[in-house]
């Protein structure tokens, strides 16, 4: 069995709904540890503050300086990032980041297992974004970098899931971490 902890990393583009999946697998889950990432943007309207670190932008730049981050990257002139993992023995742990994140968790930790969540359409992922009472003009900025941010996680996605149904989602990705698991458990056979 490998005594390093699974990391799991979801991306995809702003409102395919990564938080949502997110909060669903380490409630089913008990051997994931979600990291809280810190973001320099404002809360929105319809967070309860919990879903980030809200930090201004020197006190992400001092965590920046002192390498207190697995990951981080400017998004649509906001900071966000991954503080490194305090996760704790015999547990996995997944990421909520962006696609620029994933980059460099992967360069890190190649045997970094991602999902690419992707929206049942465009018109579906500009509407959640709307829902979640974002401004126009961050919602067209979304919108019009999600095709990029879509063609760099298919180059970096271990698996692809449509989040066309929360618990239909949750439960294909959790059916393979345990299979990840599984596999990480027994030992090759070699010939």
């Amino acid at each position: 069995m490998s005594a390093e902890p699974l990391v799991a990393v979801l991306i995809g583009p702003g409102g395919v709904g990564k938080g949502t999946l997110a909060q669903r697998l380490v409630a089913a889950d008990p051997r994931l540890w979600l990291s809280r990432s810190w973001t320099t943007r404002p809360k929105r309207a319809t967070e309860k503050g919990t879903e980030y670190a809200f930090v201004d932008r020197p006190t992400f730049e001092a965590a920046i300086d002192d390498d207190r981050f697995l990951e981080w990257a400017e998004f649509h002139g906001n900071l966000y990032g991954t503080p490194l993992p305090q996760a704790g023995n015999d547990v996995d742990v997944l990421l909520e980041i962006e696609v620029q994140g994933a980059e460099q968790v992967l360069r890190q930790n190649p045997d970094a297992v991602v999902f690419l969540i992707l929206p049942p359409s465009m018109g579906q992922l500009e509407d959640r974004l709307r829902k979640r009472g974002d401004s126009v003009a961050h919602i067209e900025q979304r919108l019009s970098s999600a095709p990029a941010e879509l063609a760099k996680g298919h180059e970096l996605a271990s698996f692809v899931i449509v989040n066309d149904d929360v618990d239909r989602a949750s439960g294909e990705i959790l059916s393979i971490l345990e299979e990840l698991r599984r596999q990480r458990r027994t030992p090759s056979k070699k010939d």
